[in-house]
Parts: structure tokens; C-alpha cells; sequence
């Protein structure tokens, strides 16, 4: 398997394991109890890593939610809190979330140790968002929670490339949105306003994005050597089916959190 082939074959086990934690009810319990609606915290708590910037600029590193979108979120959200605090926060929620439902994985030990050096191996270079995400320490040392924190790490270095191949193959965010899988269903849920560009159009131009998605981010494991590729991979889908086959609970005993939907999960392969 080649740096390349691994970018893909982890495309889709990255981008839902890296975002799980961010729908989970406690994280969204975690955003009343500091005052936030949940997407001013989902907002915030993802661009608050580059610290108090303006919201043109967290709309920028973001790239698929709605500029207008974000300035709700993010101008609200700095009402109550910095971002960078509302930033500590969602990893702290991540890394309780990891030691919760990644703790007793068996071989969570060596999904760390893999995944730490695709991580630390990862080239920063135009992927701001991914590389001050790194640069923030981790507040929890235990197995569970270091391996959930390279997942949002794995999940943030794949978004930033991914945003960067749609500019490069001519797409604008919100067409590459379209011709994905979640279609007009996901560009209402990041912020946009219809009317909307027709999908067919878009899809040979959004595929080539994903292909030059997975050549970016393929350096980063190339630090691997090719069995430790494929065993990764398979680290990635074994975490993915376990947490497949939890019951879902029954959501947030105490309600909705309020303001703006949650992004819908981008579970398919072609996630923004």
C-alpha cells in the first residue's frame, strides 16, 4: 500500500472517528455549561486554536461553512469566552471522549503509536488550521485520550488538504459540498443559502480534488513503512466498526443546546 493508497483507505475511518466526539451530548453539555450555543462552540472550538482572530479569518481556515455562518458562531461565541479557552475546552471534551470510547481498545497503545508519527511527520506548510492544533498540548496523557487527539489531528490535516485541492481544481467550497455525498442536505447544514449549483457538473473536478487530497496528505505516511500502512488502516476500520456497534443513546437528557444544527457528520469519503 502507498503513502497515497493509505491516504485514501483512512480518508473516511479519519474523518468520522475525528469528528465523533464533537456530537457526543456531554460535549454539547460541555458548551451550556461555559454559556455557548453549540455551534458558536463547534465554530469556536475549531478556529479558536489560531487564537483571537476576526471572523473573515476563521471563515477562511474553515472554508466549507458559510462566512455568514461562521461570524455567527464565531463573533458569539467571543461574547462569552477567547476562543482559544473555548478551543482548550473542545480538545478537553475530546480527549474525555477518547478515554471513554477508545481507552479499552486492545491495541490502542500501537494506533497511538502510528498514528503519532503520521502526525508528527505531517507538513504544515498552507494548513494553518492543522498545524496550531498541533502546536496545542494535550491535557490528558492516558492512551484513550492521546489517540482521540490524533484523530482530530489526522482529521484536521485531511480538511485543511482537502479545502486546498477544491480551490486548486477550480471549486469553490460550497460547490465542492454539492458534489459530494451529502449534496444540498450538507451545504444547508454548514450555512448556505440556496440557490445551488447543479451537482453533475462538479463531480470530475471533485474526484480530482480527492486524489490530490490524498497526494497531499500522503506524506505524512510515508513516515510509515508499508506493513505499518496497511496495519494502520486496519487500526483505523477495527476503532470505526467498534464504534459502529454501540447503541446509540438516547441523546442529551437535559435538551437541545440551541442556536444553529450541528454540521452534519462527514462520514462519506468526499468530506469536507
Amino acid at each position: 500500500m502507498t503513502p497515497e493508497q493509505t491516504a485514501g483507505a483512512a480518508r473516511a475511518s479519519v474523518s468520522e472517528i475525528g469528528t465523533a466526539f464533537s456530537e457526543a451530548p456531554r460535549t454539547l453539555r460541555r458548551a451550556r455549561l461555559i454559556g455557548l450555543s453549540g455551534w458558536a462552540f463547534h465554530v469556536a472550538g475549531r478556529a479558536g486554536a489560531l487564537g483571537d482572530v476576526r471572523a473573515e479569518t476563521a471563515a477562511a481556515v474553515l472554508g466549507f461553512i458559510a462566512p455568514e455562518a461562521v461570524a455567527d458562531g464565531w463573533d458569539g461565541a467571543r461574547r462569552v469566552a477567547s476562543p482559544v479557552d473555548i478551543a482548550g475546552h473542545n480538545l478537553a471534551e475530546c480527549c474525555r471522549w477518547g478515554v471513554e470510547n477508545l481507552g479499552d481498545f486492545p491495541r490502542v497503545a500501537r494506533l497511538v503509536e502510528l498514528a503519532g508519527r503520521v502526525v508528527a511527520a505531517a507538513d504544515a506548510a498552507g494548513l494553518p488550521l492543522f498545524a496550531a492544533w498541533r502546536a496545542m498540548p494535550v491535557p490528558d496523557d492516558s492512551p484513550g485520550a492521546r489517540a482521540a487527539a490524533l484523530l482530530l489531528l489526522l482529521r484536521e490535516h485531511r480538511a485543511g488538504a482537502h479545502l486546498l485541492a477544491v480551490r486548486a481544481s477550480g471549486m469553490t467550497p460550497l460547490e465542492a459540498i454539492i458534489a459530494g455525498p451529502e449534496g444540498e442536505g450538507g451545504a444547508l447544514a454548514y450555512g448556505w443559502t440556496p440557490p445551488f449549483p447543479p451537482a453533475e457538473p462538479l463531480i470530475r473536478r471533485s474526484l480530482w480534488a480527492d486524489a490530490v487530497a490524498d497526494g497531499i496528505t500522503a506524506g505524512a505516511y510515508a513516515a510509515l513503512g508499508t506493513a505499518e500502512r496497511v496495519e494502520l488502516v486496519g487500526l483505523l476500520e477495527s476503532v470505526l466498526a467498534g464504534l459502529r456497534a454501540v447503541p446509540a443513546g438516547n441523546g442529551d437528557p437535559d435538551g437541545p443546546v440551541g442556536g444553529r444544527p450541528e454540521p452534519g457528520s462527514q462520514h462519506a469519503d468526499r468530506s469536507p
